[in-house]
């Protein structure tokens, strides 16, 4: 049984791991995977046709707690532990195996609340703190509760059956559970990495030039953080630009891949990769900013930009962080963040292409399906919209103006 620290507003862990209100969806993907002999059966749940309307939750099945992550920033919002786990608060148990979390023990492990409130229609009764919420299950009550307290006897006024103990425990930022948001990224959980708050694309008379980018950073080297402040600075990177103008621009990036002959082939992070060729075009893979550049094998120069949405239920799901990136429009004056409309949106937007979609597969080998089905890709205006069968947008790949036509062809898709 995992006995765990629970801080509210802030954290529920061990002195292994701990999920940090904040923490993007990869770093607790990566959590769950390192700690696979402890933490097992692992649920990923989404709205498959609608993953913007319901939050994304990681469901620990074994343990039973659950983690909801914001469904636009993919950070998370709250921790759902249930109550048959271990529990301890600033290094006293109120959860145990010789402890129940009565409404006693809770109110001498936490100290006073608010009056609490009760849901009849679930039988629930709700006891919140600050970033910390508990319900007690009454549903063997058999009496008209009485929830007018006492405020000159404590928490046990309120009349709560004896016994009662508490059913689910919530963690989550500020005030209120049902107005939580997922708080910013906290320093602890940058890593040494950089991230993207959001990425702007450049654009002139023709299309797309560069992108802007809005650059987060905290802390330095590893270990305990000598330096937690956050930094915010902006980059540019523009096509033409040199692999060394990148590197000094953007910093090394977390993979490099090689473009296969066949340009039909997908590339993704994998130890299973084939031998480089010098001869071919190559991509620098920046996953904290959920954008790739790739470069021309000849000139070494910039020559496309992917930005990646992460939606579940694409093929290459949690490989980067969400791009949150805007296209000032042409048609229409001002910047939008595409990435949440869905194709048809974006067709009003920026009009209808005049081709065919061309059908992207992916298959991690030639004798494999992929399980999500596959995608159609748009080309407008210098711009390949990848779209999934839900209607949202998988990615956007750029193309510099020494592209020769509009005419979307198979090596342009995204790889």
């Amino acid at each position: 049984m995992l006995d765990l620290e629970v801080v509210p507003e802030r954290s529920l862990g061990n002195e292994q791991w701990e999920f940090t209100l904040g923490m993007p969806l990869a770093q607790a993907v990566a959590i769950l995977q390192k700690h696979c002999r402890i933490i097992k059966n692992v649920q990923v749940l989404y709205s498959e046709q609608s993953p913007l309307s319901h939050d994304l939750i990681l469901n620990l099945t074994q343990d039973g707690i659950k983690l909801l992550f914001d469904a636009f920033n993919q950070r998370l919002k709250v921790n759902d532990p249930p109550s048959k786990l271990i529990f301890f608060f600033s290094g006293v148990h109120f959860n145990s195996q010789a402890i129940a979390p009565t409404i006693e023990q809770i109110d001498q492990s936490f100290g006073a609340t608010h009056p609490g409130v009760y849901n009849s229609a679930e039988q629930l009764f709700h006891l919140n703190f600050r970033g910390l919420s508990f319900s007690f299950q009454l549903d063997s009550w058999t009496e008209t509760p009485k929830y007018e307290p006492n405020f000159a006897h404590g928490l046990a006024s309120l009349q709560i059956p004896h016994g009662a103990t508490v059913k689910r425990m919530y963690i989550y930022n500020g005030n209120s559970l049902q107005d939580t948001k997922a708080p910013l990224m906290p320093p602890s959980c940058f890593l040494g990495n950089v991230y993207a708050e959001n990425v702007d694309v450049l654009r002139d008379g023709t299309g797309p030039s560069g992108l802007r980018l809005r650059l987060l950073t905290a802390g330095c080297g590893l270990g305990v953080l000598a330096d937690a402040k956050m930094r915010v600075f902006e980059r540019c990177v523009y096509f033409g630009d040199s692999c060394q103008d990148v590197l000094s621009t953007l910093g090394s990036p977390h993979k490099v891949f090689y473009k296969s002959e066949d340009k039909m082939k997908i590339h993704s992070p994998s130890p299973h990769k084939q031998v480089p060729s010098k001869c071919n075009d190559y991509f620098f893979n920046y996953f904290t900013l959920g954008v790739d550049i790739l470069f021309d094998a000849n000139t070494h120069k910039v020559k496309k930009f992917v930005l990646h949405t992460n939606y579940p239920g694409h093929y290459n799901f949690n490989i980067y962080h969400r791009c949150e990136f805007k296209i000032p429009l042409i048609i229409k004056r001002g910047e939008k963040s595409l990435m949440y409309l869905q194709w048809d949106s974006i067709q009003d937007l920026l009009g209808h292409p005049v081709e065919k979609p061309v059908v992207l597969h992916r298959s991690s080998s030639p004798n494999n399906t992929n399980p999500f089905g596959s995608t159609f890709c748009f080309g407008l205006q210098r711009m390949i919209f990848e779209v999934m069968q839900n209607n949202h947008i998988a990615s956007v790949t750029l193309y510099g103006p020494t592209r020769p036509s509009s005419q979307l062809r198979t090596a342009d898709l995204p790889q």
